[in-house]
C-alpha cells in the first residue's frame, strides 16, 4: 500500500514530504499523483483495493496520505497534493470558491452512526440524533470525538448545534482524541463510551472484531447523517505545479463506470461500505 504517515504539524509534513518524496509530480509529468484524503477512504481498504484498477487504466503512480478532511484541504491549498477525496460539503464549497480546488465531483457516499457499548448507558439506542446528543450532554454520559477537524469531526460540531446545544469542550465526559476514525473507535471501546462514525469504518472495526464488536450501532438512518464523498481536483492556478492532468484523469476515472461499479462492489461481511452516486 501505498499510503503515508498522517502528519501532525506542516513543519513535519513538508519534512516529511521532501524525504520520501512525494511532492505534487511537476506539471506535464503524469506518472505520480499524489492525492490528500480522509482517513476513512484508507482505513476501511477501499484505496488499496481502487489503486491497481487506476493504475492499469491509467498508467499513473498513486500515492495519498490519509487524514482528516480538514489537514487535507490544507494540504491542498499549500500545493501539497495534486487531489482530494474528502468529505465535509461545506468545508469543499468553502474551498473551491475560494480558487483553491476546481471541479468538484461528488463520487460516493454512507452515512454516520452513532456507536456505543451493549449497556447503552443514556438509553439512546432508536432516538433522533438530536435527542440522542441532549440525552448524551444531560446524563453525562462518555462520549469520544475525533478534534481533528476531519469531515466526521465537523459533522459532529454541526450536529450539538442543530441540536440547540452548547457545542462540548471541557466537559469531563467528553473526550477529544485529536486522532483518526479507527483508532479513536479503539479508544471508544476501551473506555465503553459513545461515539459517531461513518458506517464504512464501523463495518471494518466489525470486521477486525469477529462480527461482534463491543460498540454496537444506537442511532441510524437519520437524513441528517448523509456522509458524502468528493473528488476536487487542486487548482492549478493557484499550484502551478500540481499534477493537473493527472488529477483530472482520477477525477473522471472515479466518477466513470469502472470505478463507480468497483465501489458497489466492495463490501466487507457481505456489507456495503460506500454507495456510489457519481451519476446523481
Amino acid at each position: 500500500m501505498k499510503s503515508f504517515i498522517r502528519f501532525l504539524m506542516p513543519m513535519v509534513l513538508a519534512a516529511a514530504i521532501s524525504a520520501v518524496p512525494c511532492l505534487p509530480a511537476a506539471a506535464g509529468d503524469n506518472a505520480r499523483l499524489l492525492m490528500a484524503t480522509t482517513t476513512s477512504t484508507d482505513n476501511t481498504g477501499l484505496l488499496e483495493y481502487l489503486e491497481p484498477y487506476f493504475e492499469e487504466a491509467a498508467g499513473i503512480d498513486l500515492r495519498w496520505t490519509a487524514t482528516g478532511t480538514g489537514k487535507a484541504l490544507e494540504l491542498g491549498r499549500n500545493c501539497d497534493a495534486d487531489v482530494l477525496l474528502v468529505h465535509a460539503p461545506p468545508a469543499e464549497k468553502e474551498f473551491v470558491k475560494n480558487g483553491y480546488g476546481k471541479n468538484r465531483t461528488q463520487i460516493m457516499y454512507n452515512d454516520f452512526v452513532i456507536i456505543g457499548p451493549k449497556s447503552d448507558p443514556a438509553g439512546i439506542k432508536g432516538k433522533s440524533v438530536l435527542g440522542t446528543l441532549s440525552a448524551i450532554k444531560e446524563k453525562g454520559a462518555k462520549f469520544v470525538s475525533r478534534g481533528d477537524d476531519s469531515g466526521t469531526h465537523k459533522k459532529e460540531l454541526s450536529l450539538w448545534e442543530k441540536a440547540g446545544l452548547q457545542v462540548p469542550e471541557k466537559q469531563n465526559w467528553y473526550i477529544q482524541t485529536g486522532q483518526g476514525m479507527l483508532p479513536s473507535i479503539n479508544i471508544a471501546e476501551e473506555r465503553s463510551t459513545y461515539i459517531m462514525t461513518d458506517r464504512g469504518t464501523y463495518i471494518k472495526y466489525a470486521h477486525e472484531r469477529g462480527g461482534n464488536p463491543p460498540l454496537e450501532i444506537m442511532v441510524e438512518g437519520d437524513p441528517v447523517l448523509r456522509n458524502q464523498y468528493s473528488v476536487i481536483q487542486v487548482n492549478p492556478e493557484n499550484c502551478p505545479n500540481v499534477n493537473a492532468e493527472a488529477a483530472r484523469k482520477f477525477s473522471r476515472w472515479m466518477a466513470g463506470q469502472q470505478a463507480q461499479d468497483l465501489i458497489g462492489e466492495f463490501k466487507l461481511m457481505g456489507k456495503t461500505l460506500f454507495i456510489p452516486n457519481a451519476r446523481q
